[in-house]
């Protein structure tokens, strides 16, 4: 057994490490680690069990070694109350403070396919709410659909005990807003392609129409979000102006349509993930550490740099 049987498994267990980790940068990191250890283990290995299962134990124990003694990562909604568009942003906080958004290029297109909605960022945020062997527990046996008996197996415990932290976990989350996996639709589509032709073209009464009327906007680092459409509208009028002439490029991210955004003169200034439901955008979640996104995402740090 050669190490390139390793390989085809790297989206499939970035996903995985994502959705425990809540960052696409710590799940890089995991993930290297565990083919690292697969490598050293693959003369040993000897198919005592499914190359699969033995790739996600080590993964499993890379993630829960990572996550002792560590705050939970969260959105903005997270920690404080919707904010007033009269405000500046105020400090920025750390990274690690927020669940981060990650390409779909990372992850499997075969396990995107499938599992597309639980890799939406209100979802792994919900999941950064359990302890992180709740958290394995609930990813393994409702994602990824594996038998409770894989998961004892693979957590060193019993089919009671994962089925006992399968409980706690969905009370847990059944608690929390917006933890629903959804599918896009094709009038989702029409809906994000009418949003990026909007913004463009800074059309403040289309664009707003798009948003649901309790619509939220978040931009980390900052700590500030607002709700709902009449504050957002004042945002872009007011500290947000900045925004009018901007360009949107497409990419993926988190299973959903996702925006490079250059300020005019191809500044860039954030990486908007847009949610939607029932033909409105509920959330535009835009990052704004540009320098530490938009190379993971494969977009130019400046329109007249790109090829």
């Amino acid at each position: 057994m050669t190490e390139d049987v390793l390989e085809p498994y790297r989206g499939q267990l970035t996903g995985y490490c994502y959705r425990m980790l809540g960052s696409a940068f710590e799940a890089e990191d995991a993930v290297q680690e565990t083919m690292i250890r697969a490598w050293r283990g693959l003369d040993r290995f000897e198919g005592r069990s499914a190359l699969r299962s033995w790739l996600y134990r080590i993964a499993t124990n890379v993630c829960l070694t990572m996550l002792e003694n560590r705050k939970r990562r969260a959105r903005p909604m997270d920690l404080t109350a919707p904010g007033s568009p009269d405000h500046p942003p105020g400090a920025p906080l750390a990274e690690t403070t927020w669940v981060g958004p990650v390409p779909d290029a990372l992850l499997d297109p075969a396990d995107l396919a499938e599992v597309r909605e639980s890799v939406r960022l209100a979802f792994v945020a919900a999941l950064q709410h359990l302890p992180p062997r709740q958290r394995a527990v609930l990813i393994l046996r409702e994602v990824l659909s594996w038998r409770a008996s894989e998961v004892a197996e693979l957590l060193g415990t019993t089919v009671p005990s994962v089925n006992s932290a399968l409980q706690r976990a969905r009370a847990t989350l059944a608690g929390l807003p917006d933890t629903t996996p959804r599918r896009l639709t094709p009038d989702d589509e029409n809906l994000l392609a009418r949003y990026l032709e909007a913004f463009e073209a800074y059309d403040l009464d289309a664009l707003t129409a798009l948003l649901h009327e309790e619509a939220t906007l978040s931009m980390p680092p900052f700590d500030l979000w607002l709700r709902g459409t009449g504050h957002i509208r004042a945002w872009l009028t007011g500290h947000g102006a900045g925004c009018r002439g901007s360009r949107l490029i497409p990419t993926r991210a988190n299973g959903s349509a996702a925006f490079g955004q250059y300020r005019p003169g191809g500044e860039p200034w954030a990486l908007q993930i847009i949610e939607t439901r029932d033909g409105k955008v509920t959330a535009i979640n835009a990052f704004l550490e540009v320098k530490r996104w938009f190379p993971l995402f494969g977009l130019p740090l400046s329109l007249s740099s790109a090829a």
